[in-house]
């Protein structure tokens, strides 16, 4: 997650939302990413969805079997969904988000029974440090 929270501060100094994804597979990192949406001009791109992308291509498969995402902020909707298709095994987030948390905050597609596939959660690793992060930019834009 550290990691993760250094790519969150990459995102921070380009101008994006402060948040960082790293996927993890057999102890080696295989995709890393961070917020990028407003520079690239693209609204996919998450930091977990670049995350997704990359380790894909590192993996040369769609399928991310037996891998660990390790992300600063619960993810949306989107980034959810995303990783229940790739058949991401276990996911841990930092920071809650009660606003468009798609791991249990507003809604929970990661477990959701519907789907094929559910992923392993777990919360709160760095969450101070991810909260606080996030809560400095958003402060910092407003004023």
């Amino acid at each position: 997650m550290s990691h993760a929270l250094s790519l969150a501060r990459e995102a921070e100094r380009a101008g994006e939302v402060p948040v960082g994804a790293v996927i993890v597979k057999d102890g080696e990192i295989v995709g890393e990413g961070w917020n990028r949406p407003i520079s690239t001009q693209d609204p996919t791109a998450h930091a977990e969805i670049v995350a997704l992308r990359a380790a894909a291509q590192k993996l040369g498969s769609y399928r991310l079997l037996d891998t660990t995402l390790y992300v600063t902020l619960e993810p949306c909707a989107m980034c959810a969904g995303a990783m229940v298709h790739a058949r991401v095994k276990r996911m841990v987030f930092a920071a809650t988000d009660p606003r468009a948390g798609a791991a249990g905050s507003v809604f929970n597609v990661v477990r959701n029974d519907a789907l094929n596939h559910r992923i392993h959660c777990e919360s709160g690793l760095l969450a101070d440090e991810c909260s606080s992060l996030l809560r400095a930019f958003f402060l910092a834009r407003r004023a």
